[in-house]
């Protein structure tokens, strides 16, 4: 009996091991093509593949270089998280639908994707971004160092930051009639947010609908915890010449804008604990309750400032 349980245990570990192989080989066999692709425009390379028997999937150790910049990208981990090991394996029936819907859940992960802030390809990002937000010309001190507009790879050293490491995970998840996106996402020693947004319908007939789908917001949870950003803010803005209050009146506008360019003029049910957040709380929960599913296509359709209303938005900095 005790040899059996121990040849069961041999086998179950060649026959995982054997599955692994086969997993690695053909992600392998795939990135080497999307390698290929990409090399006109991109030289990529990368270390291996890893997989979890809790189901998740990576590609280690990428590194991208554009043939248009110099500096090249760095990602430490890219991959998919899926319930578990057997559902890796599952994943080429359920991306054909083959007799089967999505699995209950499904999240994709991006661990350590490096910019340095003096990489040519960042001052692209940057103007790119401030014309998209709406840049015009010459900033002023207030708009520099509270990055209204993003923060300038200038900017960026200013506030004490060689290199912006991003991270992120985005997870569906079916939850009867309907599905949740829980999303985390973090830049190193500036910023955490953590958010679960929870829209009505089932997600595998949400997505069928394809370029017709118009998501329905049933609640949303938005936590950000600040990481040092607010205090080399402030020290950024003192150093261009601003006093505490126009320090703080530089930040509260820069998140007036933030909201009026997304359709939103806030009310002092977000602004007062804001407000509370610049002056020393670590952390802002924002909710969003609103009585019954709303399109978020139509949200422009409502003035701006019955926006807070609709979307029963309220804050809390703690």
């Amino acid at each position: 009996m005790k040899n059996l349980a121990i040849w069961a245990l041999v086998l179950a570990g060649a026959g995982y091991g054997g599955a692994k192989a086969y997993l690695h080989s053909e992600v392998a066999d795939s990135m080497d093509m999307a390698v290929l692709m990409m090399a006109p425009y991109a030289d990529v390379e990368y270390d291996g593949v890893r997989s979890t028997m809790t189901g998740e999937l990576t590609i280690e150790g990428i590194r991208i270089k554009f043939h248009e910049f110099r500096d090249e990208i760095r990602i430490d981990r890219l991959g998919i998280d899926t319930p578990s090991f057997l559902t890796l394996l599952d994943m080429s029936d359920y991306m054909s639908m083959r007799g089967r819907g999505l699995p209950d859940s499904f999240g994709i992960l991006v661990e350590g994707l490096h910019a340095p802030t003096d990489a040519d390809y960042y001052d692209d990002i940057y103007k790119f971004s401030a014309a998209y937000r709406g840049a015009s010309g010459v900033e002023d001190a207030g708009t520099t160092c509270t990055g209204k507009y993003g923060f300038s790879p200038e900017a960026l050293e200013a506030l004490g930051y060689r290199e912006q490491v991003f991270s992120m995970t985005m997870t569906a998840r079916n939850e009867g009639g309907k599905f949740a996106l829980d999303v985390t996402s973090s830049i190193e020693d500036m910023w955490d947010v953590n958010a679960r947004i929870t829209l009505a319908g089932d997600l595998f007939n949400e997505m069928m609908k394809g370029a017709s789908y118009r998501p329905r917001l049933r609640n949303l949870v938005v936590d950000y915890t600040d990481r040092s950003l607010n205090s080399r803010v402030r020290e950024f803005c003192r150093s261009l010449g601003l006093s505490e209050e126009q320090t703080l009146q530089a930040q509260m506008d820069a998140f007036k804008f933030y909201g009026e360019s997304n359709g939103i003029i806030f009310d002092e049910y977000l602004l007062e604990p804001y407000l509370q957040f610049l002056q020393g709380k670590e952390r802002i929960t924002i909710t969003a309750n609103p009585n019954e599913p709303i399109a978020m296509s139509q949200i422009d359709l409502y003035k701006a400032s019955d926006v807070p209303a609709l979307l029963n938005l309220e804050a809390r900095a703690y």
